[in-house]
């Protein structure tokens, strides 16, 4: 292979550079997701000091940074991770089921995959959505999908955004939050391969931690919708 065949731009190019960008990516939303759900938890802690923390994020770095300025910029990395991640896991998907269909019945027997990864790619789609509906729920408060969105009052709408419509907006969340739990699973043992972190004298630890971030995560998140569906937090 020559040196041009190595080059950044064309590693992007081949399977293992686009799992190398779907490694890196899922990297950074985990990250991010670790962080979100540490601030959501904070809901527990009452009204006042959940509202804080909701402020606190559009203040972030002040005053060398402006209002929301930081806030926007893990906005525009999320967004610039999830393009490539999504392009990358589809069409490693694709490309991955044409060359199953150009072999035998036996060798594609062997193939068969387990349950997380069958749902990766239907999953993947899910939690887009999941994305859009929260965006639209808890973010920008659109009428119709949030009942009594208040600009300044994250606690109000946490409460309102998950009470109302017979709590059918809590059970969106934790049927998504299922859908990312299989996701993070496998995507976390696919990271620890691809990223060569994986050998067989560390292969329980590597699996252990993958189980950690699925189970941990979502479990994480779910509580905020389970302690409001049953007037912990009210």
């Amino acid at each position: 292979m020559s040196v041009r065949d190595l080059s950044i731009v064309a590693l992007p190019q081949t399977t293992v550079g686009k799992k190398v960008i779907m490694a890196l990516s899922g990297a950074i939303w985990i990250g991010y997701l670790l962080m979100h759900m540490y601030g959501n938890l904070k809901i527990f802690t009452g009204p006042e000091h959940f509202n804080e923390y909701a402020a606190g994020l559009r203040t972030l770095g002040a005053p060398i940074f402006g209002y929301a300025n930081l806030l926007w910029v893990a906005r525009i990395v999320l967004i610039l991770s999830f393009v490539p991640h999504v392009w990358a896991g589809l069409v490693l998907y694709f490309r991955k089921r044409k060359s199953r269909g150009t072999t035998n019945y036996v060798q594609r027997k062997s193939l068969r995959a387990g349950p997380a990864t069958l749902t990766m790619v239907f999953g993947g789609i899910a939690i887009g959505l999941f994305i859009i509906y929260h965006l639209l729920h808890f973010t920008f408060g659109v009428t119709g999908i949030h009942p009594d969105f208040r600009a300044h009052d994250a606690y109000h709408n946490v409460i309102i955004g998950f009470t109302s419509y017979a709590y059918i907006p809590a059970i969106i969340y934790l049927v998504g939050l299922v859908a990312v739990g299989f996701h993070l699973y496998h995507g976390a043992w696919s990271m620890w391969q691809t990223l060569g972190l994986n050998n067989k004298a560390y292969t329980g630890l590597w699996r252990g931690l993958a189980w950690l971030l699925a189970l941990g995560i979502p479990l994480g998140f779910a509580l905020i919708p389970i302690a409001v569906i049953f007037g912990i937090v009210s």
